[in-house]
């Protein structure tokens, strides 16, 4: 609850420093809320959640063939390195979302709570962002079996 309350208090202070710039024959509600999502973008690019959620994709998916087979490990480290290479290709609206459902297993619910979408949004933006990301991985698959 302190994280999501000083996320509050960053957003009223940011609405207050910002207040003169809002053209007040626009709508209020959706500038205030267009304000707060983008200031938990630019929050959750300086915490780096990614980083947090790479090393907790890699603790929680780490095998027993990783840990027994070096050549196994190998492969899973430069698969999973792909995998973030093409997260890294994605907008970051859909690259927010695919992290949230996938690596940290937030339900569509959860993520249309905390990204203020409309669930049907939510789950359009993880299935776009999972053709895009399997399209980019396959791309890069048939590069790397092609200089071999």
């Amino acid at each position: 609850y302190e994280e999501a309350e000083d996320l509050t208090q960053e957003i009223f202070v940011k609405l207050h420093h910002s207040l003169f710039k809002f053209d007040v024959e626009k709508n209020f509600t959706a500038w205030l809320l267009t304000l707060s999502r983008n200031h938990l973008i630019d929050r959750y690019r300086k915490t780096k959640w990614e980083k947090t959620s790479r090393d907790s994709f890699d603790e929680h998916h780490l095998s027993a063939d990783e840990r027994f087979n070096p050549e196994e490990g190998i492969l899973q480290r430069e698969t999973k390195r792909m995998v973030w290479d093409g997260l890294k290709q994605l907008s970051p609206d859909t690259r927010m979302v695919i992290i949230l459902r996938d690596i940290q297993g937030k339900s569509y619910d959860e993520i249309a709570e905390v990204m203020d979408l409309p669930l049907g949004t939510v789950k359009s933006r993880v299935n776009r962002g999972r053709l895009q990301l399997a399209k980019t991985l396959k791309d890069k698959r048939e590069v790397l079996h092609g200089t071999l």
